[in-house]
Protein backbone atom coordinates (compact mmCIF):
# COMPACT_ATOMS: atom_id res chain seq x y z
CA UNK A 1 0.00 0.00 0.00
CA UNK A 2 1.29 3.47 -0.78
CA UNK A 3 1.12 5.85 2.18
CA UNK A 4 1.80 9.58 2.37
CA UNK A 5 2.68 11.23 5.67
CA UNK A 6 2.37 15.00 5.91
CA UNK A 7 4.79 16.29 8.53
CA UNK A 8 8.20 14.93 9.54
CA UNK A 9 8.13 15.85 13.20
CA UNK A 10 8.23 13.27 15.95
CA UNK A 11 4.93 11.56 15.12
CA UNK A 12 5.21 11.80 11.35
CA UNK A 13 8.78 10.54 11.12
CA UNK A 14 8.33 7.63 13.53
CA UNK A 15 5.04 6.63 11.87
CA UNK A 16 6.48 6.84 8.36
CA UNK A 17 9.55 4.78 9.25
CA UNK A 18 7.45 2.13 11.01
CA UNK A 19 4.92 1.84 8.18
CA UNK A 20 7.91 1.28 5.88
CA UNK A 21 9.16 -1.40 8.28
CA UNK A 22 5.82 -3.17 7.72
CA UNK A 23 6.60 -3.26 4.01
CA UNK A 24 4.51 -0.32 2.75
CA UNK A 25 5.72 2.31 0.31
CA UNK A 26 5.93 5.52 2.32
CA UNK A 27 6.56 9.10 1.24
CA UNK A 28 7.04 11.69 3.97
CA UNK A 29 6.49 15.30 2.95
CA UNK A 30 7.44 18.50 4.74
CA UNK A 31 7.84 22.18 3.79
CA UNK A 32 11.18 22.41 5.58
CA UNK A 33 13.62 21.85 2.73
CA UNK A 34 16.64 21.67 5.03
CA UNK A 35 15.04 18.92 7.11
CA UNK A 36 13.99 16.95 4.02
CA UNK A 37 17.46 17.23 2.51
CA UNK A 38 18.97 16.01 5.76
CA UNK A 39 16.59 13.06 5.98
CA UNK A 40 17.34 12.14 2.37
CA UNK A 41 20.99 11.90 3.44
CA UNK A 42 20.28 9.94 6.61
CA UNK A 43 20.32 12.85 9.08
CA UNK A 44 17.52 12.32 11.61
CA UNK A 45 16.62 15.65 13.30
CA UNK A 46 15.33 14.17 16.59
CA UNK A 47 16.79 11.78 19.14
CA UNK A 48 14.81 8.57 19.40
CA UNK A 49 16.61 5.26 20.02
CA UNK A 50 16.67 3.12 16.86
CA UNK A 51 15.02 5.69 14.58
CA UNK A 52 18.14 6.62 12.63
CA UNK A 53 18.83 2.97 11.84
CA UNK A 54 15.21 2.39 10.78
CA UNK A 55 15.24 5.42 8.48
CA UNK A 56 18.56 4.42 6.94
CA UNK A 57 17.53 0.80 6.34
CA UNK A 58 14.19 1.46 4.71
CA UNK A 59 15.40 4.46 2.74
CA UNK A 60 18.11 2.24 1.25
CA UNK A 61 15.48 -0.39 0.45
CA UNK A 62 13.41 2.21 -1.40
CA UNK A 63 10.38 1.89 0.88
CA UNK A 64 10.85 5.28 2.56
CA UNK A 65 11.29 8.56 0.70
CA UNK A 66 11.27 12.24 1.64
CA UNK A 67 10.12 15.20 -0.43
CA UNK A 68 8.88 18.79 -0.28
CA UNK A 69 6.59 18.13 -3.26
CA UNK A 70 3.10 17.47 -1.91
CA UNK A 71 1.66 16.42 -5.27
CA UNK A 72 4.43 13.84 -5.69
CA UNK A 73 3.81 12.45 -2.22
CA UNK A 74 0.04 12.17 -2.72
CA UNK A 75 0.14 10.64 -6.19
CA UNK A 76 -1.52 7.18 -6.02
CA UNK A 77 -1.47 7.18 -2.20
CA UNK A 78 -4.28 5.09 -0.73
CA UNK A 79 -3.91 6.63 2.73
CA UNK A 80 -2.71 10.12 3.66
CA UNK A 81 -1.76 10.79 7.28
CA UNK A 82 -1.82 14.33 8.62
CA UNK A 83 0.87 14.35 11.31
CA UNK A 84 1.63 18.04 11.76
CA UNK A 85 2.12 19.87 15.03
CA UNK A 86 -0.77 21.08 17.19
CA UNK A 87 1.02 23.27 19.77
CA UNK A 88 -0.93 25.10 22.47
CA UNK A 89 -2.02 28.57 21.49
CA UNK A 90 -0.26 31.21 23.57
CA UNK A 91 -2.53 32.50 26.29
CA UNK A 92 -5.41 30.18 25.41
CA UNK A 93 -4.42 26.60 26.30
CA UNK A 94 -6.32 25.03 23.42
CA UNK A 95 -4.58 23.39 20.48
CA UNK A 96 -3.46 25.46 17.50
CA UNK A 97 -5.00 23.60 14.55
CA UNK A 98 -3.79 25.94 11.82
CA UNK A 99 -1.26 23.42 10.48
CA UNK A 100 -3.90 20.66 10.35
CA UNK A 101 -6.33 22.86 8.43
CA UNK A 102 -3.60 24.10 6.11
CA UNK A 103 -2.65 20.52 5.28
CA UNK A 104 -6.31 19.69 4.56
CA UNK A 105 -6.68 22.68 2.22
CA UNK A 106 -3.50 21.87 0.32
CA UNK A 107 -4.12 18.15 -0.08
CA UNK A 108 -7.78 18.49 -1.09
CA UNK A 109 -7.26 19.14 -4.84
CA UNK A 110 -4.35 16.68 -5.10
CA UNK A 111 -5.61 13.39 -3.67
CA UNK A 112 -6.97 10.60 -5.84
CA UNK A 113 -10.58 9.49 -5.59
CA UNK A 114 -11.29 7.10 -2.69
CA UNK A 115 -8.26 8.29 -0.71
CA UNK A 116 -8.56 7.95 3.06
CA UNK A 117 -7.28 11.04 4.86
CA UNK A 118 -6.31 10.21 8.44
CA UNK A 119 -5.73 12.79 11.14
CA UNK A 120 -2.92 11.39 13.29
CA UNK A 121 -2.11 14.68 15.01
CA UNK A 122 -3.54 15.06 18.50
CA UNK A 123 -6.64 17.20 17.99
CA UNK A 124 -9.77 18.24 19.91
CA UNK A 125 -13.14 16.62 19.38
CA UNK A 126 -14.74 17.72 16.12
CA UNK A 127 -11.52 18.48 14.22
CA UNK A 128 -12.20 15.64 11.78
CA UNK A 129 -15.58 17.20 10.98
CA UNK A 130 -13.89 20.46 9.98
CA UNK A 131 -11.27 18.62 7.92
CA UNK A 132 -14.14 16.83 6.17
CA UNK A 133 -15.75 20.18 5.32
CA UNK A 134 -12.48 21.68 4.08
CA UNK A 135 -11.82 18.79 1.70
CA UNK A 136 -15.53 18.61 0.80
CA UNK A 137 -15.43 22.20 -0.42
CA UNK A 138 -13.16 20.98 -3.24
CA UNK A 139 -14.19 17.37 -3.79
CA UNK A 140 -17.54 15.61 -4.11
CA UNK A 141 -18.97 13.89 -1.06
CA UNK A 142 -18.28 10.16 -1.22
CA UNK A 143 -15.04 10.48 -3.20
CA UNK A 144 -12.85 10.60 -0.08
CA UNK A 145 -12.92 9.62 3.59
CA UNK A 146 -11.67 11.33 6.73
CA UNK A 147 -10.66 9.21 9.72
CA UNK A 148 -9.01 9.63 13.13
CA UNK A 149 -6.07 7.52 14.27
CA UNK A 150 -4.41 9.03 17.35
CA UNK A 151 -0.86 8.07 18.24
CA UNK A 152 0.21 6.69 21.61
CA UNK A 153 3.97 6.92 21.26
CA UNK A 154 6.19 7.30 24.32
CA UNK A 155 9.39 9.17 23.66
CA UNK A 156 12.34 6.83 24.11
CA UNK A 157 10.39 3.68 23.16
CA UNK A 158 8.33 5.06 20.27
CA UNK A 159 9.35 2.44 17.70
CA UNK A 160 8.34 -0.43 19.97
CA UNK A 161 5.10 1.36 20.82
CA UNK A 162 4.26 1.67 17.13
CA UNK A 163 5.27 -1.81 16.02
CA UNK A 164 3.92 -3.60 19.13
CA UNK A 165 1.19 -1.31 20.49
CA UNK A 166 -1.14 -1.91 23.42
CA UNK A 167 -4.00 -1.04 21.10
CA UNK A 168 -4.82 0.83 17.91
CA UNK A 169 -7.67 3.33 17.95
CA UNK A 170 -9.44 4.15 14.68
CA UNK A 171 -12.36 6.52 14.26
CA UNK A 172 -14.31 6.24 11.01
CA UNK A 173 -17.62 7.36 9.57
CA UNK A 174 -17.82 5.12 6.48
CA UNK A 175 -17.17 1.54 5.48
CA UNK A 176 -14.38 2.25 2.98
CA UNK A 177 -12.22 3.94 5.61
CA UNK A 178 -12.90 1.05 7.97
CA UNK A 179 -11.80 -1.54 5.41
CA UNK A 180 -8.66 0.31 4.32
CA UNK A 181 -7.41 1.00 7.84
CA UNK A 182 -8.20 -2.51 9.04
CA UNK A 183 -6.17 -3.81 6.13
CA UNK A 184 -3.31 -1.42 6.94
CA UNK A 185 -3.09 -2.32 10.62
CA UNK A 186 -4.74 -5.71 10.91
CA UNK A 187 -2.36 -7.56 8.59
CA UNK A 188 0.72 -6.25 10.40
CA UNK A 189 -0.56 -6.65 13.96
CA UNK A 190 -2.30 -10.05 13.73
CA UNK A 191 0.77 -11.82 15.11
CA UNK A 192 0.70 -9.67 18.25
CA UNK A 193 -3.06 -10.06 18.73
CA UNK A 194 -3.25 -6.29 19.18
CA UNK A 195 -6.74 -5.02 20.00
CA UNK A 196 -8.08 -2.59 17.41
CA UNK A 197 -10.70 -0.22 18.77
CA UNK A 198 -12.95 0.79 15.89
CA UNK A 199 -15.22 3.64 16.89
CA UNK A 200 -16.72 6.94 15.78
CA UNK A 201 -14.34 9.67 14.72
CA UNK A 202 -15.23 12.00 17.61
CA UNK A 203 -14.77 9.24 20.17
CA UNK A 204 -11.38 8.41 18.72
CA UNK A 205 -10.30 12.04 19.02
CA UNK A 206 -11.36 12.16 22.66
CA UNK A 207 -9.66 8.87 23.62
CA UNK A 208 -6.18 10.36 23.22
CA UNK A 209 -6.91 13.32 25.48
CA UNK A 210 -8.70 11.17 28.04
CA UNK A 211 -5.82 8.66 28.23
CA UNK A 212 -3.17 11.31 28.73
CA UNK A 213 -5.24 13.21 31.29
CA UNK A 214 -5.75 10.00 33.29
CA UNK A 215 -2.04 9.18 33.29
CA UNK A 216 -1.18 12.75 34.28
CA UNK A 217 -3.65 12.45 37.16
CA UNK A 218 -2.07 9.17 38.27
CA UNK A 219 1.38 10.78 38.37
CA UNK A 220 0.08 13.76 40.30
CA UNK A 221 -1.68 11.49 42.79
CA UNK A 222 1.47 9.55 43.67
CA UNK A 223 3.48 12.78 43.87
CA UNK A 224 1.07 14.17 46.46
CA UNK A 225 1.18 10.91 48.41
CA UNK A 226 4.99 11.15 48.32
CA UNK A 227 4.76 14.49 50.14
CA UNK A 228 2.59 12.83 52.79
CA UNK A 229 5.08 9.96 53.10
CA UNK A 230 7.87 12.42 53.85
CA UNK A 231 5.84 13.98 56.65
CA UNK A 232 4.72 10.76 58.32
CA UNK A 233 7.92 8.75 57.84
CA UNK A 234 6.66 6.36 55.17
CA UNK A 235 8.27 5.10 51.97
CA UNK A 236 6.50 6.04 48.74
CA UNK A 237 8.16 3.24 46.77
CA UNK A 238 6.66 0.62 49.05
CA UNK A 239 3.37 2.49 49.03
CA UNK A 240 3.32 2.45 45.23
CA UNK A 241 4.16 -1.24 45.14
CA UNK A 242 1.40 -2.06 47.61
CA UNK A 243 -1.06 -0.08 45.50
CA UNK A 244 0.21 -1.11 42.08
CA UNK A 245 0.01 -4.85 42.66
CA UNK A 246 -3.73 -4.38 42.72
CA UNK A 247 -4.54 -5.27 39.10
CA UNK A 248 -7.21 -2.60 39.01
CA UNK A 249 -4.51 0.03 39.57
CA UNK A 250 -1.25 -1.28 38.08
CA UNK A 251 2.32 -0.16 38.84
CA UNK A 252 2.90 2.03 35.77
CA UNK A 253 3.02 5.79 36.33
CA UNK A 254 3.29 5.38 40.10
CA UNK A 255 6.90 6.53 40.38
CA UNK A 256 7.01 9.76 42.38
CA UNK A 257 9.07 12.58 40.97
CA UNK A 258 9.30 16.31 40.23
CA UNK A 259 6.15 16.46 38.09
CA UNK A 260 5.24 15.46 34.55
CA UNK A 261 6.42 17.29 31.46
CA UNK A 262 7.06 16.59 27.80
CA UNK A 263 5.26 17.20 24.55
CA UNK A 264 1.91 15.61 25.42
CA UNK A 265 0.72 15.65 29.02
CA UNK A 266 0.89 19.42 29.64
CA UNK A 267 -0.53 20.27 26.22
CA UNK A 268 -3.23 17.60 26.16
CA UNK A 269 -4.55 18.24 29.67
CA UNK A 270 -4.91 21.94 28.87
CA UNK A 271 -6.61 21.21 25.55
CA UNK A 272 -9.04 18.81 27.27
CA UNK A 273 -9.88 21.50 29.82
CA UNK A 274 -10.56 24.00 27.06
CA UNK A 275 -12.80 21.53 25.21
CA UNK A 276 -14.74 20.85 28.40
CA UNK A 277 -15.13 24.57 29.07
CA UNK A 278 -16.36 25.19 25.52
CA UNK A 279 -19.11 22.61 26.13
CA UNK A 280 -19.99 23.76 29.63
CA UNK A 281 -18.66 20.64 31.36
CA UNK A 282 -16.59 20.67 34.55
CA UNK A 283 -13.62 18.28 34.67
CA UNK A 284 -12.38 19.31 38.10
CA UNK A 285 -10.00 16.41 38.61
CA UNK A 286 -8.07 17.41 35.50
CA UNK A 287 -8.13 21.06 36.58
CA UNK A 288 -6.60 20.15 39.92
CA UNK A 289 -4.05 17.89 38.23
CA UNK A 290 -2.79 20.74 36.05
CA UNK A 291 -2.61 23.16 38.98
CA UNK A 292 -0.89 20.68 41.30
CA UNK A 293 1.68 19.68 38.69
CA UNK A 294 2.73 23.25 37.95
CA UNK A 295 3.05 23.98 41.66
CA UNK A 296 5.10 20.83 42.19
CA UNK A 297 7.75 21.78 39.64
CA UNK A 298 8.44 24.98 41.55
CA UNK A 299 8.16 23.24 44.90
CA UNK A 300 11.12 21.08 43.94
CA UNK A 301 13.35 24.15 44.10
CA UNK A 302 12.17 24.68 47.69
CA UNK A 303 13.08 21.05 48.42
CA UNK A 304 16.60 21.73 47.19
CA UNK A 305 16.81 24.89 49.26
CA UNK A 306 15.53 23.08 52.35
CA UNK A 307 18.27 20.48 51.93
CA UNK A 308 20.78 23.36 51.86
CA UNK A 309 19.20 24.88 54.97
CA UNK A 310 17.58 27.65 52.87
CA UNK A 311 20.99 29.09 52.00
CA UNK A 312 21.63 28.77 48.26
CA UNK A 313 23.11 32.16 47.48
CA UNK A 314 26.63 31.63 46.20
CA UNK A 315 26.25 27.84 46.35
CA UNK A 316 27.17 25.66 43.38
CA UNK A 317 24.51 23.11 42.46
CA UNK A 318 25.12 20.31 39.96
CA UNK A 319 22.05 19.20 38.01
CA UNK A 320 22.16 15.67 36.58
CA UNK A 321 19.56 15.14 33.87
CA UNK A 322 17.71 17.93 32.07
CA UNK A 323 15.21 16.36 29.68
CA UNK A 324 11.69 15.63 30.88
CA UNK A 325 12.42 11.89 30.82
CA UNK A 326 15.28 9.55 29.80
CA UNK A 327 16.04 8.49 26.22
CA UNK A 328 14.90 11.71 24.59
CA UNK A 329 16.36 15.16 23.91
CA UNK A 330 12.96 16.78 24.49
CA UNK A 331 13.03 19.76 26.86
CA UNK A 332 9.39 20.75 26.46
CA UNK A 333 7.88 21.49 29.88
CA UNK A 334 10.80 19.70 31.53
CA UNK A 335 10.73 20.05 35.35
CA UNK A 336 14.42 20.97 35.25
CA UNK A 337 13.67 24.39 33.74
CA UNK A 338 11.54 25.99 36.50
CA UNK A 339 13.73 24.34 39.14
CA UNK A 340 16.94 25.79 37.69
CA UNK A 341 15.45 29.21 37.06
CA UNK A 342 14.12 29.40 40.63
CA UNK A 343 17.47 28.41 42.14
CA UNK A 344 19.21 31.00 39.97
CA UNK A 345 16.85 33.72 41.20
CA UNK A 346 17.95 32.87 44.75
CA UNK A 347 21.60 33.24 43.80
CA UNK A 348 22.75 29.69 43.07
CA UNK A 349 25.35 28.86 40.43
CA UNK A 350 24.15 26.03 38.20
CA UNK A 351 26.25 23.39 36.49
CA UNK A 352 24.42 20.76 34.44
CA UNK A 353 24.86 17.45 32.65
CA UNK A 354 22.55 15.45 30.38
CA UNK A 355 23.53 12.63 27.99
CA UNK A 356 21.73 14.11 24.95
CA UNK A 357 19.65 17.11 26.02
CA UNK A 358 22.22 19.85 26.61
CA UNK A 359 21.99 21.40 23.15
CA UNK A 360 18.23 21.88 23.45
CA UNK A 361 18.55 22.94 27.08
CA UNK A 362 21.05 25.61 26.05
CA UNK A 363 18.38 27.24 23.91
CA UNK A 364 16.10 27.60 26.94
CA UNK A 365 18.37 28.15 29.93
CA UNK A 366 20.87 30.94 30.45
CA UNK A 367 23.89 31.26 32.74
CA UNK A 368 24.22 27.50 33.05
CA UNK A 369 27.57 25.75 32.58
CA UNK A 370 27.15 22.42 30.76
CA UNK A 371 29.40 19.38 31.15
CA UNK A 372 29.71 16.21 29.11
CA UNK A 373 31.15 14.41 32.13
CA UNK A 374 28.87 14.09 35.20
CA UNK A 375 31.79 13.85 37.64
CA UNK A 376 33.30 17.05 36.28
CA UNK A 377 29.86 18.63 36.58
CA UNK A 378 29.79 17.74 40.29
CA UNK A 379 33.31 19.03 41.01
CA UNK A 380 33.27 21.29 44.10
CA UNK A 381 29.44 21.32 44.08
CA UNK A 382 27.53 21.95 47.29
CA UNK A 383 24.80 19.59 46.15
CA UNK A 384 23.96 17.23 43.31
CA UNK A 385 20.35 17.17 42.14
CA UNK A 386 19.11 14.24 40.04
CA UNK A 387 16.18 15.36 37.88
CA UNK A 388 16.16 12.77 35.08
CA UNK A 389 16.80 9.08 35.75
CA UNK A 390 18.99 8.30 32.74
CA UNK A 391 20.51 4.83 32.99
CA UNK A 392 24.00 6.35 32.82
CA UNK A 393 23.13 8.50 35.85
CA UNK A 394 21.71 5.55 37.79
CA UNK A 395 25.02 3.73 37.24
CA UNK A 396 27.27 6.54 38.52
CA UNK A 397 30.03 5.60 40.96
CA UNK A 398 28.68 7.35 44.06
CA UNK A 399 31.99 7.17 45.90
CA UNK A 400 33.74 8.91 43.02
CA UNK A 401 30.92 11.45 42.81
CA UNK A 402 31.20 12.22 46.52
CA UNK A 403 34.95 12.62 46.33
CA UNK A 404 34.65 15.38 43.72
CA UNK A 405 32.05 17.39 45.65
CA UNK A 406 32.45 20.17 48.19
CA UNK A 407 29.59 18.78 50.30
CA UNK A 408 28.20 15.25 50.24
CA UNK A 409 24.61 16.21 49.60
CA UNK A 410 22.49 14.27 47.09
CA UNK A 411 18.97 15.44 46.26
CA UNK A 412 17.39 12.58 44.33
CA UNK A 413 14.17 13.83 42.75
CA UNK A 414 13.63 10.55 40.87
CA UNK A 415 14.62 8.03 43.54
CA UNK A 416 17.15 6.92 40.95
CA UNK A 417 19.51 5.31 43.45
CA UNK A 418 18.85 2.28 45.60
CA UNK A 419 17.73 3.36 49.03
CA UNK A 420 20.61 3.40 51.48
CA UNK A 421 23.37 3.14 48.84
CA UNK A 422 24.40 6.80 49.00
CA UNK A 423 23.97 7.06 52.77
CA UNK A 424 26.33 4.10 53.28
CA UNK A 425 29.23 6.08 51.80
CA UNK A 426 28.47 9.27 53.71
CA UNK A 427 25.96 11.20 51.61
CA UNK A 428 23.09 13.03 53.15
CA UNK A 429 20.18 12.14 50.85
CA UNK A 430 16.99 14.03 50.28
CA UNK A 431 14.73 11.87 48.11
CA UNK A 432 11.07 11.88 47.07
CA UNK A 433 8.65 10.29 49.51
CA UNK A 434 11.38 8.98 51.80
CA UNK A 435 12.50 10.37 55.15
CA UNK A 436 15.99 11.84 55.27
CA UNK A 437 18.15 9.46 57.32
CA UNK A 438 21.62 10.98 57.43
CA UNK A 439 23.48 14.24 57.90
CA UNK A 440 25.68 15.45 55.11
CA UNK A 441 29.44 15.61 55.17
CA UNK A 442 31.58 18.58 54.14
CA UNK A 443 34.28 16.91 52.09
CA UNK A 444 36.23 20.05 51.21
CA UNK A 445 35.63 22.55 54.00
CA UNK A 446 38.43 24.81 52.84
CA UNK A 447 36.44 25.50 49.68
CA UNK A 448 33.44 26.65 51.71
CA UNK A 449 34.33 29.84 53.64
CA UNK A 450 32.66 30.12 57.02
CA UNK A 451 31.35 26.57 56.95
CA UNK A 452 31.48 24.06 59.73
CA UNK A 453 32.73 20.61 58.95
CA UNK A 454 30.07 18.03 59.71
CA UNK A 455 30.63 14.32 59.46
CA UNK A 456 28.04 11.66 59.94
CA UNK A 457 26.60 8.37 58.86
CA UNK A 458 23.01 7.22 58.92
CA UNK A 459 21.34 7.93 62.20
CA UNK A 460 18.36 5.63 61.66
CA UNK A 461 17.97 2.08 60.59
CA UNK A 462 16.60 1.68 57.10
CA UNK A 463 14.11 -1.11 56.60
CA UNK A 464 12.58 -1.00 53.15
CA UNK A 465 11.78 -2.96 50.03
CA UNK A 466 12.85 -2.02 46.55
CA UNK A 467 10.10 -1.81 43.95
CA UNK A 468 10.97 -2.92 40.46
CA UNK A 469 8.78 -0.92 38.12
CA UNK A 470 8.67 1.28 35.09
CA UNK A 471 9.50 4.94 35.24
CA UNK A 472 6.76 7.40 34.39
CA UNK A 473 6.83 7.09 30.62
CA UNK A 474 5.20 10.40 29.77
CA UNK A 475 3.90 10.42 26.25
Amino acid sequence: MKIAVIGTGYVGLVSGACFAAWGHEVVCVDKNAQKIDGLAHGVVPIYEPGLDELVERHSAAGRLRFTCNLAEALNEASVVFIAVGTPPRAGHGDADLSFVYMAARELAPLIDDDTVVVVKSTVPVGTGDIVQKIIGSVRKTGTFSVASNPEFLREGVAIRDFLEPDRVVIGVEDERAREILMKLYGTSLDAHKTPIVMTQRRTSELIKYAANAFLATKITFINELADLCEQVGSNVSDLALGMGLDKRIGTSFLNAGPGYGGSCFPKDTMALLRTAQDHGVAVRIVEETVTANEARKRRMALKVMDALESDVEGRTIAILGLTFKPDTDDMRDAPSVPLIETLQRFGATIRAHDPVGMENAGRILSDVEFFEDPYECAHNADAVVVITEWDSIRKLDLARLKKSMRQALLIDLRNAFEQGAAEEIGFRVSAIGRPTTARYEVTNSAALPGSKQVRGRRNAEDASFEMAGDSNDNL
